[in-house]
């Protein structure tokens, strides 16, 4: 067990049993920036950050996040997530991508129930908040099953208009809120 894996609950450990064999979650550390930017890149989905956004990102929010990993300690998952400073009951979750040879065996669901359960334990949680571009329908079953799990409602709207973004000459699609509450562990 890691130190990070130390400061999850006892309690919380044993829910995590929905990890696919040979996972285990665990906190993310700065060591973990580069291989979370490749998979982040590898799955040609995500809106790829610069490396250096993603070292930051295992260092600053941590706490709300989670990578899965496998027995060499390398990640295999990750979700990056942030607590919204005006609803500090609220979980922003900002990525969530599973490396291409781990795929199909619900690791990303397993990731997704891993941290709610975490964030709730540490700070108490009420909703749950992500962007999903049009079409995405992985990400959305991923977000529409978990509300379903957690007997939670969904809200959508969009959040930001395409033409809300520089530079993509209309290239990115708008981004769609959805809004999984309440949330009850």
């Amino acid at each position: 067990m890691t130190a990070a894996q130390a400061d999850l609950p006892t309690d919380l450990q044993a829910k995590f049993l929905g990890m696919p064999e040979g996972l285990r979650l665990d906190t993310p550390g700065v060591a973990d920036g580069a291989a979370i930017w490749r998979i982040a890149r590898d799955s040609k989905v995500l809106d790829l950050n610069s490396s250096y956004s993603y070292l930051l990102w295992c260092r600053d929010f941590a706490a709300t996040s989670v990578v899965a990993r496998e027995a060499d300690g390398a990640p295999a998952g990750f979700i990056t997530g942030y607590i919204r400073p005006d609803k500090p009951r609220t979980l922003v979750v900002w990525q969530a991508a599973v490396d291409h040879a781990h795929r199909g065996r619900g690791l990303a669901g397993a990731l997704l129930d891993g941290l709610a359960a975490k964030v709730a334990a540490d700070r108490g949680l009420d909703a749950l908040e992500t962007t999903i571009t049009p079409g995405n329908t992985a990400s959305e079953r991923l977000f529409l099953s978990f509300a379903e799990r957690h007997g939670a409602g969904v809200e959508r709207t969009v959040l930001f208009d395409a033409a809300l973004f520089p530079g993509d000459d209309g290239g990115h699609e708008p981004e769609v809120l959805y809004d999984i509450a309440p949330l009850s562990f």
